[in-house]
Order: C-alpha cells, then structure tokens, then sequence
C-alpha cells in the first residue's frame, strides 16, 4: 500500500470516543421543547431577480431570541397553478459568510428544488445578532457565552438553523417529505446537527463539516475553533468548562441522533476542517446510506466538479425533485 493509500484508510478508519456529558439528551430535549412553540414572526416580501422563472422573496423570521434572520426563499414559478408542490434545500452558509444573492442559488432552481437559504446570526450579511454577552470575545463568533452552554453563540446558531427547518416546513409550496439540508464548513456542520436534531430532513450533504470532534478541532484547526483555542490560551483555568460547553454541539456526539442519509466529504490539505474530525463523526453515525468521499489533493472547499455532481446524484436519489 502506498502512502496515499494507507493515509486515506488510516482516516477512513479512524474513530473517537464520545465526549458527551450524562444530561446531553435531556439538555437537547429540554432546549427544543422550550423552543418549539416560539412564534416565528415571520414576513415575506416579494424582491426582483435576473432569474426567469422564479418567485423570490425575502423572508424574515425570528429563531432561538428576537433577532430578525433573514433568507432568500426561491420557488420554480406556477407551484399552486401546477398543483404540485416542490422538494427543497435549506442552504447554511459557512463561517462570516452570508447568502449572498438570489442568483447564486440558479444550479438548485434548474434542477427543479425550491431553495431556502438562511444567513447566520452575526455574521455579516443582512442578520444581526441580539445575544447578549456577560464577557468580552476574542476576535469573531466563537467565544461569545462559550463557558455555559446554555450561553453559547451556538446554541443560539443552532436554533436558528432548526426554526429555518420549521419555517421551511410550514410553506404551502413545499412538499414537507422531501427537505434536505446542505452547507459547506460551518455551513456543513449546521447541516449535521439538522439531521440529528431535526425530524424535518430527509437527506444531509455535509462539504468538509465544521463543528466535529471539536477537541481535535482545539488543537489543530486554523479557522472559527481557533477563536476559542485563542480564549482558553488565555484563560487556561477554563478549559473544561469550554470543553462541557463545547461537547453539547459537537456533531462527534451529535452523530448517533441521525436517521437519515448523509453526503460527507474531506479534503487531507485542509487544516480548518481536518479529515480526522469529519471521519470521527462519520464512524459515528449509525444511520443508512451515510457515505464520506476523501479527497487527498483537496484543502477546505466545496468540492471539485466531481464532488459536485456526486452531490446532485445523492441529493436527487432521495429528495426526487
């Protein structure tokens, strides 16, 4: 076996113990309880785009506080007159990355799904973010409440992904069995604790996730858990209370939740989201038809042309647009 070979088993084979703390399910079923009923306050609003054949619109809704989120909701026009309704893609966004415009979504509309594409809280774009802090941060997102977890920016990045799946649902033009989940990086990451923590999905693609084995991730990842290594380098005395906080979110432990198909990938030259964390995650996913495509020549990205296209095909085989 040469060394591509025996690099590529060794991550695809590599495994990590659970970090999760005895009440992480009742934390999980407590937080959704109490956020299930929440009301949306959710708006729609009609905008123009260069695309034929499509209704767009901005839509604003509410998630885990009172901050107003905000996404492009794109359907393939003529749905109620056509009497059908249509398959869609929730679409998160990766790290200080926003939605972007309406257009970028075309490829999906082509292919007959309607799109919901969500910013996340904060991070530039359209969408602020009314979480308070009890303490300074360093530098971005990470570290705001990160020594509670029922503080944490995540928590609140989490419910807001889940309320977009609930709003999305809701949606008269959309066929409620057939929702998928995608996003890239953080994005990626977002689209795992979905399919954990959401019955909503039917399918999950997962481009080189953030968020797994997030003690592997302290160590060595160069992007968002960095901010938070950077915080613990200076407060050292708080590293397990980031540690507990950290392990309610961590889609290692979050994996066992899921029932439904997942598309990973990983790149070996990429070192924000290393292999090792998203083939972690994988092994511990018990859920059919989950398949982890590695590319050794690849760095943190959304994937060649062929990891695209193995994309389409996994996402048509199980949402049939």
């Amino acid at each position: 076996m040469g060394a591509i070979q025996e690099r590529m088993a060794d991550v695809a084979r590599y495994r990590a113990e659970g970090t999760a703390r005895e009440d992480f399910d009742e934390f999980w079923s407590r937080t959704l309880e109490r956020v299930v009923a929440k009301p949306l306050h959710d708006r729609r609003e009609s905008v123009a785009t260069f695309m034929q054949g499509v209704d767009a619109e901005r839509v604003q809704f509410e998630g885990y506080d009172d901050t107003p989120l905000h996404g492009w909701y794109l359907v393939p026009k003529g749905t109620e007159r056509q009497g059908r309704k249509h398959a869609c893609l929730v679409i998160y966004q990766g790290y200080q990355c926003h939605r972007g415009n309406p257009e970028n979504y075309a490829i999906w509309l082509q292919m007959g799904y309607a799109v919901f594409a969500v910013d996340t809280r904060g991070q530039t774009g359209e969408t602020g973010n009314h979480l308070s802090s009890a303490r300074g941060t360093i530098k971005g997102w990470m570290t705001q409440g990160v020594l509670e977890p029922e503080n944490f920016y995540g928590l609140a990045m989490t419910i807001d992904a889940w309320k977009a799946l609930q709003w999305v649902s809701a949606q008269p033009e959309i066929d409620a069995e057939r929702i998928g989940v995608y996003g890239t990086s953080q994005g990626g990451g977002l689209a795992l604790q979905m399919a954990a923590l959401s019955e909503v999905p039917r399918v999950a693609v997962a481009n080189v996730p953030n968020l797994c084995h997030l003690e592997f991730a302290l160590m060595n990842s160069t992007g968002s858990v960095s901010e938070i290594a950077e915080f613990v380098a200076r407060t050292p005395g708080a590293l397990e209370q980031v540690l507990t906080t950290l392990s309610y979110f961590d889609n290692l432990n979050l994996a066992e939740k899921i029932k439904v198909p997942v598309l990973y990938s990983a790149g070996f030259k990429d070192l924000i989201c290393w292999p090792e964390t998203i083939a972690a995650a994988y092994n511990r996913n018990p859920a059919a038809g989950k398949e982890l495509l590695l590319y050794p020549f690849m760095g943190h990205e959304e994937g060649p042309d062929e990891h695209r296209l193995k994309a389409y095909a996994f996402l048509r085989e199980h949402l049939r647009p």
